[in-house]
């Protein structure tokens, strides 16, 4: 869907609010990407939060050159981003208003395809795709891929609760009038995931909601900053508690305007994302931020209706009932790996009479729901263990789970694939015939890590492995590897191309199996450098 710049140029226009705090080095870049939208930004309304290093200049220095750029200067640094974005509603004089932070960019042409689906359509709301891009990489994952696959209109999101797992105010596009006449504001202050809270008072109000297709929003996601942004600073458990309130709101928003289907919605909305995020890193925080994770998490559980949790998907609801039935912290490998994308259900493998159940003494846990997953959906493990060498060898365990991959047909063969961080496509598919065992199937396979080197080119490469368990009537399941000890170490092995190649298997956060290649003697030295200012930020942050 698109208008000729002629069309544009009579239409009603967009302000674009970019709040900016400290972010002279990437505030330039965030406001250019709006200004170079066309006629449809009719003016950006740049908000610095008291800025205490250059901010200010640069959006100064950008005024002088450009008309369409207005800049709001607070004299009190608001603590959060929610204020900043409530001044730019109130400074903003354009039919319509869109919000950009100013370490993020729009994506070409996504105000036009906005404004063009809400004109069109006649809807309060219009809402876009958005990529994370994870810097300094530049891999881009897509953010609820679901909801903007084809363009959609909602006559009130009740027509589709999935909106509600979206809770971004970035990619939407908002009819100023919607706003002001119904008083809808963020949270004032330091009040971390306020958009959560702003799109469900905007949801509870049930606008009609065009949905388009088109990349609007780039996430910049900068983990490695010395300074994360407020939602990525989860190593306090003070973040997993203002997420819960920020929650707690949002149904209350919901439940004040009598839509208690949306409630219920976003109550099982936290079940099925929210509950996983968190679980999938508890195994790696120290014991008193465990113990108070999950004090927190049980209490909020407890006030969710049977219905709202049997109404989220399997296997994230069984996660939920875990933390529920038990009064203290447990199975958190089990836990982050059946949180994972994809699901992997690890041994052991407990029922109570024929009935799956977490386990022997949880028995009050069923696996609700499992034989009724399709095959493509079942949480298989598959274990892996690379053991370096010029060629390399990796070995396969795939455990059975419950009778569900030998009822809808035996694995036969492996198809493991090397797909290279930074891009979506494999470019190595190695596979290993399987045999049967006592528990599962398990075979093994050459891997050719010189030639793997050389598909990826000189320099450090990060090379993530997902496997396709292959019947002898089709495709099967398609999951992640589970690292599994030996070989999870650093090995220089001969290289054909580059003399020398330094192999890492390693486990992921999630606990896959992923492999670091440095071709050459420079590359070996780059891991090592790499490591060494990994361990410095450590320090650092220890000291803090």
């Amino acid at each position: 869907m698109t208008q000729s710049p002629t069309s544009l140029a009579n239409a009603p226009g967009v302000s674009v609010v970019v709040i900016a705090y400290n972010d002279a080095e990437l505030v330039a870049a965030a406001v250019r990407s709006a200004l170079t939208q066309g006629p449809a930004v009719k003016e950006v309304v740049a908000v610095d939060d008291c800025s205490g290093d250059g901010t200010a200049a640069v959006l100064d220095q950008l005024a002088t050159t450009e008309p369409r750029l207005r800049v709001v200067r607070r004299k009190q640094n608001s603590g959060g981003c929610g204020t900043p974005r409530n001044d730019g509603i109130a400074a903003a004089t354009a039919p319509y208003v869109m919000f950009l932070d100013s370490d993020d960019v729009l994506a070409p042409g996504a105000v036009p395809a906005l404004l063009a689906a809400a004109e069109e359509h006649g809807t309060e709301v219009a809402v876009g795709r958005v990529v994370r891009r994870e810097l300094p990489a530049g891999t881009d994952v897509r953010w609820m891929p679901g909801l903007y696959r084809e363009a959609a209109v909602y006559e009130t999101p009740e027509d589709e609760p999935g909106l509600l797992h979206d809770t971004l105010c970035v990619n939407k596009l908002y009819r100023r009038d919607f706003l002001t006449d119904r008083q809808l504001r963020f949270p004032d202050g330091r009040f971390v995931y306020e958009d959560f809270v702003f799109t469900a008072r905007v949801y509870a109000e049930t606008p009609r909601v065009a949905v388009v297709p088109e990349l609007v929003y780039v996430w910049h996601v900068r983990r490695s900053a010395a300074d994360v942004s407020l939602s990525l600073a989860r190593k306090d458990v003070a973040n997993w508690q203002a997420r819960i309130a920020a929650h707690t709101e949002a149904v209350e928003a919901f439940g004040a305007t009598g839509h208690k289907g949306l409630a219920a919605a976003c109550r099982t909305k936290f079940v099925d994302y929210d509950l996983g995020l968190y679980l999938r890193e508890l195994r790696v925080r120290d014991v008193g931020y465990r113990a108070d994770w999950w004090r927190l998490t049980r209490d909020y559980l407890a006030g969710f209706q049977p219905a709202e949790l049997a109404a989220a998907a399997a296997p994230a609801r069984w996660l939920a009932h875990v933390v529920l039935a038990a009064d203290q912290p447990r199975d958190l490998d089990r836990l982050a790996q059946l949180a994972a994308d994809p699901a992997r259900l690890i041994p052991p493998y407990a029922t109570a009479g024929a009935a799956p159940v977490w386990a022997e003494d949880l028995a009050d846990v069923p696996l609700d729901g499992l034989d009724a997953l399709p095959a493509q959906r079942l949480p298989v493990t598959v274990d892996a263990t690379l053991l370096a060498g010029r060629r390399g060898v990796l070995r396969l365990r795939v455990h059975e789970l419950y009778g569900r991959l030998a009822a809808s047909g035996a694995p036969a063969r492996a198809h493991v694939e090397f797909v290279p961080r930074d891009g979506e496509e494999s470019v190595l598919t190695v596979t290993a015939p399987l045999r049967a065992t006592r528990a599962g199937w398990a075979g093994q396979t050459l891997v050719p890590l010189a030639r793997l080197a050389a598909l990826g080119g000189r320099g450090t490469q990060v090379w993530d492995l997902r496997v396709r368990l292959d019947t002898a009537s089709g495709p099967g399941v398609c999951t992640s590897l589970r690292a599994r000890p030996p070989g999870l170490r650093r090995t220089a092995v001969p290289g054909s191309r580059y003399g020398v190649l330094l192999v890492q298997p390693y486990r992921t956060s999630s606990g896959s199996l992923s492999v670091r290649l440095a071709s050459g003697v420079q590359g070996a030295f780059g891991v090592v450098r790499g490591k060494l200012r990994r361990l410095a930020r450590t320090a650092r942050s220890r000291r803090r």
